[in-house]
């Protein structure tokens, strides 16, 4: 018996090494081609005035533990509060347009934010002139700033640009059809690459150096052979989300909401009040209904909502009608992607 048990341990050893190169081959699998969850939380879905149910308009998107807002209205920042939402995590600030109900809530995020001992950097977007409107807010109010704060003024037109890339996702932007100047923008998770561990185990490739090269797209060569990256791994798609803010019907918000996964619209007005929409520069929840459908989104999500509306039964059906996959986002909502 102790014959056998020594015979059997070389096999047992093999056995173990190759469940534990799989776990790890797995693991590193897991770890090139992970995606970070995408999610987004509405801090405000009002226009202009806030309501008892609802702030006006404000978005946290969070992605790789990064937060960035989309436009930062009054009370923002006590929604960020009761969402769960630590306000130290925001990096960045896209600011549509400077109308006070997209960002009177920015002095008062910002002393929050500053009152902390660590040296932090605060980037803020926004478009042509944004510079001077925030020199305004900072004269506007007394306190010790102690922030790095680097305001990028968005000087693009009718055609969508991209105006910031990091290494997992990218930002675009495009000028709507507002009374004021204002951005629409779009977030994009960059493709990232996922391994065929079948395949690469046939190969006879160890994990390590060439793993991350194959991941990244390149070609590597291994035992005297050349491996092909596409031949070894698959292209898995990031994720898309177009922030379509204060505009009329026009096709530059199209085109921001081309192919994304979701696309968060402003729906001010019923189709009743399309009349009323193109004089104040707005949309009707059809003509919202009407982008996602042209642009091909997957879904939509309804939002700065006039407060003449008691209920929003029927701005829901009049955008469904046109746009099946339609949603009527509340304040503190999240979606995840």
């Amino acid at each position: 018996m102790r014959f056998v048990l020594l015979e059997a341990y070389p096999l047992l050893y093999v056995n173990h090494l190759k469940r534990l190169r799989l776990l790890f081959i797995t693991h590193l699998n897991q770890l090139y081609s992970a995606s970070s969850m995408v999610k987004f939380t509405f801090l405000g879905t009002s226009s202009m005035v806030p309501t008892k149910e609802r702030n006006v308009s404000g978005i946290c998107l969070e992605y790789d533990g990064e937060f960035m807002l989309i436009d930062c209205g009054e009370g923002t920042q006590r929604q960020m509060n009761m969402a769960g939402l630590n306000r130290n995590k925001v990096k960045k600030i896209f600011i549509t347009h400077w109308h006070a109900d997209h960002v009177a809530g920015i002095m008062g995020l910002i002393q929050t934010i500053g009152n902390k001992d660590n040296d932090i950097h605060l980037d803020i977007y926004g478009p042509k002139g944004s510079q001077e409107h925030f020199d305004h807010l900072l004269k506007a109010s007394v306190f010790d700033q102690q922030l790095d704060i680097v305001v990028h003024e968005i000087d693009v037109g009718e055609e969508i640009k991209k105006i910031h890339d990091s290494k997992k996702y990218e930002i675009w932007a495009i000028m709507l059809n507002h009374s004021t100047p204002t951005l629409g923008y779009r977030f994009v998770e960059k493709d990232r690459r996922k391994m065929k561990l079948k395949e690469l185990e046939k190969l006879g490739v160890p994990p390590g150096p060439l793993f991350s090269k194959l991941q990244r797209g390149y070609d590597v060569t291994c035992k005297g052979k050349k491996i092909k990256t596409d031949d070894v791994t698959t292209i898995v798609h990031g994720k898309k989300i177009a922030f379509v803010a204060d505009t009329r019907f026009c096709q530059q918000a199209i085109e921001l909401a081309t192919d994304v996964d979701v696309v968060v619209a402003e729906a001010t007005y019923s189709g009743h009040e399309e009349e009323k929409a193109h004089q104040f520069k707005h949309m009707t929840s059809q003509q919202s209904a009407q982008v996602a459908s042209m642009a091909g989104a997957k879904k939509l999500y309804l939002t700065h909502f006039s407060q003449r509306y008691k209920s929003l039964n029927e701005l829901h059906e009049e955008a469904k009608n046109v746009f099946p996959e339609t949603f009527i986002a509340n304040d503190l909502n999240t979606v995840k992607l």
